[in-house]
């Protein structure tokens, strides 16, 4: 069962798993907690595992002004603390593996090794171009299946379109009682527009896997392995044929690998 935690005043949803050493689940873009589903129940037998919904996300606070990635990043730390825990292994996905980046940079004492997926470290032109073109859709969509249906045209492989695991986490989505609205899309786009970490990727001294989709559209492998590239002693893996969410379309093989990952580093 999940509960709200406070962080600097602020309620941050969280929920729990398993049992051993701790892990922080980071979400990207609007996804509540529950996108780690799979990661929640298959690692739960060797790890204590911790995800939360971000600011502005889920069941977590909605403010009505803007924020910054190192906000985010504030949390999570935050959201250790409540716990009382004194660090984790902490994986993150994209928007959410910047997050993780940041808690790194901002909180080094929080963070036992990384796990980042489908990211990057610096927006560019094709980035803004991209995301732009969802922030057009959110606003214009004729309905909100419709926006999804779009949305996960870049997230999901083919497979998932044509096997109907896609028709499925849209109705899953339509069935979620804590949507985030438009505004907050939008901000949580904005926190992100400029955001780079590229420069200071080399003060990161955890062990790092960097883990990118062969067929991932919105964050191609080049994106990744410059992260990889930039972090001290990082580790770059392709997992060939997957898209953007390869932790929810091959749960099993991801798991293993950061299992893998966890247990040389831990």
């Amino acid at each position: 069962m999940g509960r709200a935690v406070q962080v600097d005043g602020n309620d941050i949803w969280v929920e729990q798993s398993g049992a051993g050493p701790d892990v922080l689940l980071v979400n990207g873009g609007g996804d509540p907690l529950e996108a780690w589903q799979a990661q929640l129940d298959g690692l739960a037998g060797d790890y204590r595992l911790t995800a939360f919904d971000n600011r502005d996300v889920g069941r977590s606070v909605r403010p009505e002004t803007g924020y910054t990635v190192g906000d985010l990043a504030d949390d999570a730390a935050g959201v250790l603390r409540a716990l009382g825990i004194g660090a984790a292994h902490v994986a993150g996905y994209s928007g959410g593996a910047l997050i993780a980046q940041e808690l790194a940079l901002r909180h080094p004492e929080a963070v036992r090794s990384l796990v980042l997926v489908s990211t990057w470290g610096r927006p560019d032109v094709f980035w803004h171009h991209l995301v732009g073109s969802w922030l057009w859709m959110a606003g214009h969509a004729p309905s909100e299946r419709a926006f999804l249906e779009a949305f996960f045209r870049w997230v999901y492989t083919r497979r998932a379109h044509e096997d109907g695991t896609v028709d499925k986490l849209v109705d899953e989505a339509l069935a979620f009682p804590y949507p985030q609205s438009p505004e907050s899309f939008q901000r949580f786009a904005d926190a992100f527009w400029e955001h780079t970490t590229a420069d200071r990727l080399p003060q990161i001294a955890v062990p790092t896997l960097v883990l990118a989709g062969s067929a991932d559209i919105i964050v191609p492998p080049p994106y990744g392995r410059a992260v990889a590239d930039a972090i001290p002693g990082a580790r770059f893996e392709l997992l060939d044929g997957e898209a953007h969410q390869p932790f929810q379309e091959v749960p099993e093989e991801f798991n293993r690998r950061v299992d893998a990952f966890w247990r040389e580093v831990g």
